[in-house]
């Protein structure tokens, strides 16, 4: 008996040892939200691209972790003199995870599909000018537009043009069928969602064979979820406040990163005494980023001085031009004819950068002489009141979209900012496909609304993310909503 003990013991000491040499290949991924469904190429819902985007769908095109887009399933295009056709050469032999072979014929149905009368997808506006999808052969398709659009590129690189099929479209909620490197396997509503390997993936082979994306939406059961080590990765953490552990805790590392969230104290541009441009100027000098990055959002942030992602290639950092200067925010009030200040109102809706960041704000104002009456409003009240309504003075919103400026060329926004050179700026830089007179119209734009002190810039959103110490190659930033697992391994 002791015998056979031993040796069954021998045994399982070397199938132990056997496996030790073999690297890790499964994940479980947490995210605080779960997706209503997963299509997303019909809802609003960033949770979806959570856990699908470049993992299971793909795109024309794609994003890479610092903002810029490359080839995805197109492998190559060309775009006319006059900016109005696109001609994208596909990837060839690539197939659904079906089984069926994905081509021309299908990026025409999916584009068709967003244009379409009764189309529900969520980003529709991003794809008007696109007139008509033509299949010149398999692997090359055709796409005209009404009008130059010089962001086509990268809009077909967001989760909500990626390519499906007909055949699957059906079922595609509940089953999901993609080309990307990784397949559905399951889906147990309110609880997770299961991937595994595609080996017939056109592409380089995820390290992964299998990835779990659970769903814990209470903060303190994810801080223990983690530190118990039950995931591997949360992405997206939600409680700030308990980073600090993890930090020290050699198991884990911390991943800071940017979000496309700019965060910014909204200004009444058409409301006096904001409609003078030295009130606005006084305003930025006297806010302090620095102590709101750190009492809102317990330090994580990256200061920003106009509206564009600090990630994003073509960013202008222009923070020192409205460096926090109190005596300089008097004086600019003073010559602005308020010597002794004014009253205002701060509406703020429910996220803490707003609610706790507001009340830092308030008191900074406060100290040049500024009284903002602050007002908590709930979205849809902020919806009804700000954004619709226009009623406020001031307001603290993040901006969520990639590469938003376009919204300050719109005179009717809730800022209300009427610039004809910005709106004629903005018109041209639509119409532009070169990428280096692109970046150099992005950045004439970004400083514009910088000298014209049009909003008080606060800091971009931090991505936050915890994983333990072997994860490797996860997105530090965000530049879409992703958890992209492609290129993801264990370290030895």
């Amino acid at each position: 008996m002791f015998h056979l003990r031993h040796i069954l013991l021998g045994v399982s000491t070397a199938a132990l040892m056997a496996g030790a040499a073999i690297a890790k290949d499964d994940i479980t991924v947490a995210l605080q939200l779960e997706p209503p469904h997963l299509d997303p190429t019909s809802a609003a819902a960033g949770a979806i691209d959570s856990v699908l985007y470049s993992n299971v769908f793909e795109g024309l095109t794609r994003f890479m972790s610092d903002g810029s887009v490359v080839p995805g399933l197109a492998e190559s295009w060309e775009i006319s003199d006059d900016g109005l056709t696109y001609t994208f050469k596909l990837r060839t032999g690539v197939t659904f995870h079906d089984g069926t072979t994905m081509d021309a014929e299908d990026v025409k149905f999916s584009l068709d599909r967003i244009i379409a009368e009764d189309s529900a997808n969520a980003q529709k506006a991003l794809y008007t000018a696109i007139s008509e999808v033509n299949v010149i052969d398999p692997a090359t398709v055709e796409v005209k537009l009404s009008e130059p659009n010089g962001n086509m590129i990268f809009n077909l690189a967001w989760g909500d043009a990626v390519i499906v099929a007909p055949e699957s479209i059906e079922n595609i909620k509940q089953q999901p069928i993609g080309t990307g490197a990784f397949k559905f396997d399951s889906w147990t509503q309110g609880d997770r969602i299961e991937l595994s390997r595609n080996d017939n993936y056109w592409g380089d082979a995820p390290a992964l064979a299998k990835a779990t994306f659970k769903f814990i939406s209470d903060p303190t059961a994810a801080f223990a979820a983690m530190m118990a080590e039950d995931v591997d990765v949360f992405s997206g953490f939600p409680a700030p406040e308990n980073l600090p552990q993890f930090e020290a805790d050699p198991r884990f590392q911390v991943l800071v990163g940017s979000t496309e969230g700019e965060t910014i104290l909204s200004t009444n541009n058409k409301m006096p005494p904001f409609d003078n441009k030295l009130v606005r100027e006084a305003l930025a000098h006297a806010i302090d980023r620095q102590a709101i990055i750190d009492g809102a959002m317990f330090g994580f942030g990256t200061p920003i001085g106009t509206h564009f992602a600090p990630h994003n290639p073509a960013y202008v950092d222009l923070t020192a031009q409205s460096n926090y200067d109190p005596e300089k925010a008097k004086a600019l009030l003073a010559e602005a004819g308020f010597p002794d200040g004014f009253e205002t109102t701060l509406h703020l809706p429910p996220p803490s950068y707003a609610r706790r960041g507001g009340e830092i704000i308030a008191a900074q104002l406060a100290e040049v002489g500024i009284k903002a009456e602050i007002t908590n409003v709930e979205w849809a009240q902020w919806l009804e009141t700000v954004f619709r309504g226009k009623n406020f003075g001031l307001t603290i919103v993040s901006h969520t979209e990639p590469m938003d400026i376009g919204i300050y060329a719109n005179p009717d926004y809730y800022f209300q900012y009427d610039n004809p050179d910005f709106q004629a700026l903005i018109t041209k830089l639509n119409g532009t496909t070169d990428p280096d007179m692109r970046t150099q119209m992005m950045a004439d734009a970004q400083k514009i609304i910088a000298d014209d002190y049009v909003n008080g810039y606060l800091f971009q959103l931090a991505a936050l993310g915890v994983a333990k110490a072997g994860v490797q190659g996860l997105w530090a930033n965000a530049p879409t909503q992703a958890t992209d697992l492609t290129g993801v391994s264990w370290s030895e």
